[in-house]
């Protein structure tokens, strides 16, 4: 599917830009930007200043229109449907602000979902399902369905699922958004352990200062372009 990923870099972009409405609107425009491999890094910035865009380029979802950009080792620009489609199931985990869990599925099987369309047998799945849901504190939960879960719980749910296949790159779109404080700590607490653990890398969306604090570095985004990047203090 790809060359070797550089050990060092999990994502790097160079002039990457993507229009909208015909290109009236760059929602990425002309972005230069590098993510460690293992670093977790809070992508910041106003509403419409591209971020959840540049989250989609980045997971596979969407296509440039311009520039280069690789992750993982993989040239995003030059890969095939199919093997776009191995891509986002082998190298990346994505969660997002609404869960996106199947409502008449129960937590269990939610968590199979990408280990099926991987092509993993069943009771490796079913093994594999099981360690991470008591990894997240749900084990006695994974018999319920996603209507029956509190909020945090669901949440809790999808990075579950969004780590079923191993991805070395996690990808969080404001996941906080839809928690109280209590849950949304408790939610921040768990995705950076289980970064630090398996040396993932983490890219995170958020309008949230508290939330961009606990990640490595923050990248400060304005009108479709990184203009800061900022450690932790």
């Amino acid at each position: 599917m790809s060359e070797p990923a550089d050990r060092g870099i999990m994502i790097c972009a160079r002039g990457l830009t993507k229009h909208f409405e015909d290109g009236r609107i760059r929602a990425v425009n002309d972005l230069d930007m590098e993510v460690a491999t293992g670093e977790s890094v809070a992508i910041c910035g106003p509403s419409g200043c591209g971020k959840t865009t540049l989250l989609n380029l980045i997971a596979g979802i969407d296509r440039p229109d311009a520039g280069a950009l690789t992750v993982g080792g993989c040239c995003l620009t030059e890969l095939s449907s199919s093997a776009e489609d191995e891509f986002r199931r082998s190298v990346v985990g994505l969660v997002f602000q609404l869960h996106n869990l199947l409502p008449n599925l129960t937590a269990l099987e939610n968590v199979q979902i990408p280990m099926i369309a991987a092509g993993r047998p069943p009771r490796q799945r079913r093994d594999r399902a099981h360690s991470l849901l008591e990894r997240i504190g749900l084990a006695d939960r994974a018999n319920a369905c996603p209507p029956t879960l509190s909020g945090g719980e669901r949440q809790r749910v999808a990075i579950a699922r969004a780590m079923a296949n191993e991805p070395r790159l996690l990808l969080a779109d404001e996941p906080t958004g839809a928690l109280d404080s209590k849950n949304g700590q408790l939610l921040l607490d768990l995705l950076s352990q289980l970064q630090r653990d398996t040396n993932t890398t983490l890219v995170l969306v958020t309008h949230d200062a508290q939330v961009a604090s606990h990640a490595d570095r923050i990248l400060q985004m304005l009108d479709g372009r990184i203009v800061e990047s900022l450690p932790r203090h």
